[in-house]
């Protein structure tokens, strides 16, 4: 990884963070209303933001998540497994608008791993918080995906990294 790369990564991850501290109590919720999952749009433009998409989730979730030990394995693995979900579609998929639904799609199926997570933690029932871990993620990634369409239009970030 060159320099350049790494630190576009860092200011990934320390957005991520600064976005996710100023809604920390509606991001550990049965909602999980995460604004910083935008940033999960990135990966769309350039497969090289992976890895400050992914420590952006893993220092907030060990920092701020009160249940940290569990938000490090299931909230960075459901992070991890929808991005690389959605990088392997990528490959089958040009149009950036159709790439931001799938991985919509992605991370909002995926969420049943946050929702398995809440019920092994609080005995949440399963079906219930998958829906409305799920309702947070679609209602944040569809509002992210006009925002990051314009901040790439902007920044060019298919170059940045």
């Amino acid at each position: 990884m060159n320099v350049k790369t790494l630190v576009v990564n860092g200011i990934v991850a320390a957005l991520y963070i600064a976005v996710s501290m100023l809604i920390q109590p509606f991001g550990f919720t049965n909602v999980q209303f995460r604004v910083s999952e935008m940033f999960n749009h990135l990966i769309v433009f350039n497969k090289k933001y992976f890895f400050g998409i992914i420590l952006g989730v893993f220092l907030t979730n060990l920092l701020f998540s009160p249940m940290a030990a569990y938000d490090l394995v299931f909230g960075v693995g459901q992070s991890v497994l929808a991005l690389l979900i959605t990088m392997f579609t990528m490959r089958f998929i040009k149009d950036v608008w159709a790439r931001m639904m799938v991985n919509t799609a992605v991370f909002t199926f995926t969420m049943f791993l946050i929702a398995y997570e809440l019920k092994l933690v609080f005995d949440m029932p399963f079906y219930f918080t998958w829906l409305t871990t799920a309702a947070g993620e679609l209602a944040v990634m569809l509002v992210g995906a006009p925002i990051m369409y314009l901040m790439n239009k902007r920044l060019n970030l298919e170059k940045r990294v």
